[in-house]
């Protein structure tokens, strides 16, 4: 079981009506402080599932009282273990009450958790370079040494996860500055990923022998299935607070790869196999952003606000419709690249 801790800081009557409002609902654990400045503190033990209706119903009613703060931190372990209250079945209950009960509950983390930890990912820093360059690095010897295992120990790094899912959760809350934010991240790392590609293309001797090598030229509809499970496996992972790096791999398999094949084969001279890893390539990011929107979807992460809800089912009705445009372009491309031009 995963255990959130939320700490609730504001005025002591505030936090005494907070106190009050929060022991009726199904918590594991109330205390509350005072503090030195005269406010008060308010620490409540919660499933990680419960966080997100918690949080939005003290959210909607303190809010506006001045000093109001809540911060939640991850609990690793409690001694002794939080007994659970035994759910009793009411046969004066009807089920749709029973229904609407569950409905405040979410199976995974809450959407502030999410974002929080989704946005780090999408830092455009020499950290996060670093990284794409070093994974591009070991991509590279992989393919070039036709090694799968040297290409999946450069997949374990993931530095292009965290941009990707950024991007489609910005789309999933109509945040537009995380938005841009994740969107010149991701193409930072693609264009130094394909940059360091290229340069090692022209001073490393590229074997068309290598059977990995010449995978990655070949776009069919087993590799959309394999990146839309990705971009959706990738996304699962954060809403269900997964460490990234081991879903990570699932989504650079769909695109890392492919993008040092076009570097690698561009700067060896070979356009004609390089403009399959171009197509293979943008297939996959495609895939992953719109299997990150639809996932979002579905787990039900939406704004708190109701005016922003409207404005983020406006951004996500016109993103899933441009990416579900493009990928029924490249579908046509591939079907005809397959049929008419692949040299293989």
């Amino acid at each position: 079981m995963n255990y959130r801790m939320l700490e609730l800081i504001a005025p002591p009557e505030t936090a005494k009506e907070a106190r009050t409002f929060v022991e009726e609902e199904e918590v594991l654990g109330v205390w509350s402080d005072n503090l030195e400045d005269g406010c008060s503190i308010l620490r409540i033990l919660v499933d990680a599932n419960r966080t997100e209706a918690l949080t939005d119903a003290l959210t909607e009613k303190f809010s506006h009282i001045e000093g109001f703060r809540i911060m939640l931190l991850e609990v690793q372990a409690t001694l002794p273990q939080p007994k659970e209250e035994a759910e009793e079945e009411d046969e004066e209950d009807s089920q749709e009450e029973k229904d609407e009960q569950e409905k405040k509950f979410t199976a995974r983390i809450s959407r502030e958790e999410l974002y929080a930890d989704v946005a780090s990912g999408s830092e455009l820093n020499t950290v996060f370079i670093g990284l794409v360059f070093l994974s591009t690095l070991v991509a590279g010897v992989g393919l070039v040494r036709d090694d799968v295992a040297v290409i999946i120990g450069s997949m374990v790094i993931a530095p292009l996860l965290g941009p990707n899912v950024s991007m489609a959760l910005s789309v999933t809350l109509g945040d537009l500055d995380l938005g841009w934010k994740s969107l010149k991240t991701n193409i930072a790392g693609l264009l130094a990923s394909f940059a360091l590609a290229f340069v090692m293309g022209l001073v490393m001797h590229v074997d068309l022998e290598s059977q990995q090598l010449i995978n990655k030229t070949n776009v069919n509809w087993g590799d959309i299935t394999i990146a839309l499970a990705a971009g959706s496996a990738g996304v699962l992972a954060f809403t269900r607070g997964v460490p990234a790096a081991i879903v990570g791999v699932m989504v650079a398999v769909a695109l890392l790869p492919p993008l040092v094949n076009v570097g690698l084969l561009l700067g060896a001279g070979y356009m004609n196999l390089a403009i399959g890893s171009i197509i293979l390539t943008t297939t996959n990011l495609i895939c992953i952003n719109l299997a990150g929107i639809l996932t979002f979807l579905v787990q039900g992460i939406q704004p708190r606000s109701w005016w922003e809800v409207e404005k983020a089912k406006k951004a996500t009705r016109i993103a899933i419709g441009i990416w579900i445009a493009l990928l029924a372009i490249l579908a046509i491309i591939i079907w005809y690249w397959n049929l008419f031009v692949n040299p293989l």
